[in-house]
C-alpha cells in the first residue's frame, strides 16, 4: 500500500458528462442537462487524461444499468494512459467470485498493476431486480462477505474451497496469479449489516460527505471493530477563486433543477433500501429550499436532490475547500474521490488549485483558514 499521508482519485463519468447533475441510473432516467457530453471513448480517454496531468492517483468507474460496464472500459482506458490507477466497481454476487479474480488478475498483470476494486452490494431493489438479483439487504450483503472472502484469498494466490450459505466454490485458484500486485478491497455501506461486512473485509471503507460529526462517529466504532480499516470519502467539489463565485455556482445548479425530476428522484430514492442514501436523503429531506441544503460549513447537499448515491459538495474559494477536506483528513480519512460539473475541466481546476492547498495543510506547511459557510 502506498506511503502517502492522503491519495486523491477522481470520478469518471461513464454514463454521461454535462455542467449539471442529474440522474444517473437507467432505472431513474437521465436528463439532457446531464449528460451533453456522452460517455464515449474519446471523451472518458480526455477526462482520465486530464486526472492524469492533474496528479491524481486513480479513476473510481461506477457500475449500474446506467454506466458502460467498467472492466471493458478502464481495459481500454488503460492503452490511452501511463501512470493513472482504476478503481474498478463490481456488483457482488453478479458474477462469482472466481470469475471477477480472473478478471482482475488479467487487468492488473496486463495494466501494471495499476488496480483497486470497489465492492458494490447494491442498494436499489429495483436495479438488483434488473440483474435477476432477489436477495433482501441483509442477505446481499452476507452475499458480499462471502464473495469478498473467496475473492481475496484468490487474488493472494491462495486455492479456495468454500462452502456458504449463498456460494459453493470448489478446488478455485488463478494461473499463476501475479501476486506481486495486491489488490486493496474499497467497499461502501451505512447498515450494520455492511459495517460488519467492512469490519471483516475491507481495506478501505468508503463513506459519502456527511457533516464531520456524523462521520466522526461512524470511523470511531468501525476503527474500534476494525483497528486495521482505513477510510476514504466521495465528496463533489464546486470550488472557484472566491466562496461567492462558487455559492453563484452552487445556486445555478439548483435553479436548473426541473421540479418533477426531484420529486420523481426523491420518491425513488424513498422506495430503495440503502441506509447509506437514506442518510444522504436525510441531510436535505428533499427539500429545494436553498438555506436547507446548506448542512455544514461548506458542505451542501443541493446534488442529491436528483442524483443518488454521493449527494454532497463542499462549496467555496480553493482555500476553504483545502480546509474542509483537511478537517475530514484530522478524522482519520486518508483517501478522497472527488468530482465536478464537468469532469473535464475540473479535474484539472481540482487538481492544480485545491490539491497543492491540501497537500500543504497535511505537510503542515499551510496555515489553516478560518473558513466559513456562505460568504
Amino acid at each position: 500500500m502506498p506511503d502517502d499521508p492522503f491519495l486523491l482519485h477522481w470520478f469518471l463519468p461513464t454514463g454521461g458528462d454535462g455542467r449539471d447533475p442529474g440522474g444517473v441510473t437507467a432505472v431513474q432516467g437521465r436528463t439532457s442537462a446531464a449528460t451533453r457530453r456522452p460517455a464515449g471513448i474519446g471523451y472518458l480517454t480526455q477526462v482520465a487524461r486530464a486526472a492524469e496531468q492533474a496528479g491524481f492517483h486513480s479513476l473510481l468507474t461506477p457500475v449500474g444499468l446506467g454506466c458502460v460496464d467498467p472492466w471493458i472500459l478502464t481495459s481500454a482506458l488503460a492503452q490511452h494512459t501511463d501512470r493513472i490507477g482504476f478503481l474498478v466497481a463490481f456488483r457482488a454476487g453478479l458474477a462469482g467470485p472466481t470469475l471477477i479474480a480472473q478478471q482482475a488478475d488479467a487487468f492488473r498483470r496486463f495494466a501494471g498493476g495499476r488496480l483497486r476494486l470497489n465492492v458494490v452490494t447494491g442498494g436499489d431493489p429495483a436495479e438488483q431486480r434488473a440483474y435477476g438479483d432477489d436477495l433482501d439487504h441483509d442477505q446481499r450483503y452476507a452475499r458480499t462477505d462471502e464473495v469478498m472472502a473467496v475473492l481475496r484469498d484468490l487474488l493472494r494466490g491462495e486455492r479456495v474451497d468454500h462452502r456458504g450459505e449463498h456460494l459453493r466454490i470448489e478446488d478455485a485458484r488463478l494461473h499463476d496469479p501475479a501476486v506481486q500486485y495486491p489488490v486493496p478491497l474499497y467497499f461502501g455501506g451505512a447498515s450494520p449489516a455492511a459495517e460488519a461486512v467492512a469490519a471483516r473485509r475491507a481495506d478501505v471503507q468508503l463513506l459519502w460527505g456527511e457533516p464531520p460529526a456524523a462521520l466522526a462517529e461512524r470511523i470511531g466504532r468501525l476503527r474500534a471493530a476494525a483497528p486495521a480499516l482505513r477510510f476514504g470519502l466521495r465528496l463533489h467539489v464546486i470550488s472557484r477563486d472566491t466562496a461567492a463565485e462558487a455559492w453563484a455556482e452552487a445556486d445555478r445548479i439548483l435553479a436548473g433543477f426541473d421540479p418533477a425530476a426531484v420529486r420523481a428522484s426523491q420518491e425513488r430514492f424513498a422506495r430503495m433500501d440503502s441506509t447509506g442514501q437514506a442518510r444522504m436523503t436525510a441531510l436535505h429531506g428533499g427539500s429545494a429550499d436553498a438555506t436547507a441544503l446548506d448542512v455544514a460549513p461548506n458542505l451542501w447537499a443541493g446534488i442529491g436532490l436528483v442524483r443518488e448515491g454521493a449527494g454532497t459538495a463542499l462549496v467555496g474559494s480553493h482555500d476553504e475547500v483545502a480546509q474542509r477536506l483537511f478537517e475530514y483528513h484530522r478524522l482519520g480519512i486518508g483517501e478522497f474521490i472527488l468530482s465536478g460539473y464537468p469532469h473535464l475541466e475540473e479535474a484539472y481546476r481540482v487538481g492544480e488549485e485545491v490539491a497543492p492547498r491540501l497537500r500543504a495543510l497535511v505537510a503542515g506547511a499551510g496555515a489553516g483558514v478560518d473558513a466559513g459557510a456562505r460568504a
